[in-house]
């Protein structure tokens, strides 16, 4: 099965991997010659409150999600990485539930790999608080490749 598109979702928890999450996409996407698809998902208040934040003038126009996170400061350090690397990319915003829309955008566009970030947690704190990264694993439409930050 050839890769010839990798989602890379990212999200308000992912500012300490982001080198690791880059890296590992770059790695596949590199060879294979895949367009990554950068994907940042928030939630109502994460979007309210990026709209605030950026000084979007939502009177003007109407603000896409996908406008949202092009300017947002983990894709744009991303894009930075992709272009120095010479790699394809596009930018999908999404506002929902973060591991049901990660699973929705992947299918959206058609991705053979999903690249997610988390971190290391026990079981009763997955249990209690639910996991992003598993909730993808679990229900994504292809292989997922789980970056945790460095622990050092």
């Amino acid at each position: 099965m050839a890769i010839e598109t990798i989602l890379l979702a990212v999200g308000p928890g992912d500012a300490d991997r982001l080198d690791r999450l880059a890296e590992e996409t770059i790695d596949v996407a590199g060879p294979t010659g895949a367009r990554v698809i950068l994907g940042h998902v928030f939630t109502r208040e994460e979007y309210d409150s990026a709209l605030d934040n950026l000084d979007f003038d939502r009177t003007a126009d109407e603000v896409t999600p996908d406008d949202v996170a092009t300017r947002h400061s983990t894709v744009r350090e991303l894009v930075a990485t992709l272009d120095e690397a010479g790699i394809e990319y596009g930018i999908r915003g999404r506002v929902g539930d973060h591991g049901e829309s990660i699973v929705n955008l992947a299918k959206n566009v058609d991705a053979d790999r999903i690249v997610v970030g988390g971190r290391r947690r026990s079981p009763a704190g997955k249990a209690v608080f639910g996991s992003v990264a598993q909730e993808v694993m679990l229900s994504a439409p292809c292989p997922v490749t789980f970056v945790r930050a460095d622990t050092k």
